[in-house]
């Protein structure tokens, strides 16, 4: 299927590995030029190669989400280098699992409100331009009870305020919607760590997935490639589940 997106601008922040790098190497297949950003230079260098092999425009920088300033230099630079923003990927996450003040703010400060503040910044651009896509990478945490409490609750606050937005923004012809990935195992990942650390909780996560197994980072990156493509255009304020079966409920 030809995805019609050859040619458009999108931001991934996260982007060096795991799900990120995988949705930033989906979108590169199609033709797409892509800036990520995240903490760790070697892994932005080594994905930024990977990704220049495929023929589109490549940036890549080291940003702390969570801090307003560099966020905002990032995106102003990749707006100066692309011209124009027509993808935004919110897939930024601290990943921190523990119910401390710190981790309430760790949480609160990089996924709510770096993921808040990078959609404002570029929501006028988009705007302005006419068109755009929005996508927040949530998590199943955020749809149920079991998980680390401060995690949980700002991927509920992400499903949230993405449903909020896509409705306000659908008039103006720009898509927001959210994927809800179930345990999904990658190199150093949470739970390539956790087999090792942890095979209690490891066995755990992997008895409540009815498909037998941990998902991949590419079976994310390719849903998200189609969810903020124009095939998936009347795809508005959505929360999709990309979990093999490990979410339950009804609703």
């Amino acid at each position: 299927m030809n995805l019609q997106l050859k040619g458009k601008n999108a931001i991934i922040t996260g982007g060096s590995k795991g799900i990120g790098k995988s949705i930033a190497s989906n979108l590169a297949d199609e033709g797409v030029n892509v800036a990520i950003c995240a903490r760790g230079k070697e892994a932005l260098k080594k994905t930024k190669k990977e990704l220049l092999k495929k023929g589109v425009k490549v940036m890549a920088m080291t940003c702390d989400v969570g801090d307003t300033e560099q966020l905002n230099t990032f995106l102003d630079q990749v707006k100066k280098q692309f011209g124009s923003i027509d993808i935004l990927i919110n897939n930024v996450s601290a990943l921190s699992l523990g119910d401390d003040d710190s981790d309430w703010e760790t949480s609160i400060t990089v996924d709510l409100l770096g993921s808040v503040k990078a959609s404002r910044k570029v929501i006028p651009w988009m705007l302005q331009a006419g068109s755009g896509n929005i996508l927040f990478i949530s998590s199943g945490s955020g749809l149920e009870a079991g998980s680390p409490p401060a995690y949980a609750a700002v991927k509920a606050a992400l499903i949230s305020y993405s449903k909020t937005i896509a409705i306000q923004l659908a008039p103006e012809n720009i898509r927001v919607n959210t994927l809800t990935p179930g345990s999904v195992e990658f190199p150093d990942g949470l739970w390539e760590l956790t087999k090792t650390q942890n095979p209690n909780l490891y066995d755990w996560a992997l008895n409540s997935i009815p498909s037998g197994r941990m998902g991949t980072p590419d079976e994310i990156g390719k849903v998200a490639t189609f969810i903020v493509s124009p095939c998936a255009s009347w795809v508005i304020g959505a929360c999709l589940a990309v979990d093999g079966g490990q979410r339950k409920a009804n609703l």
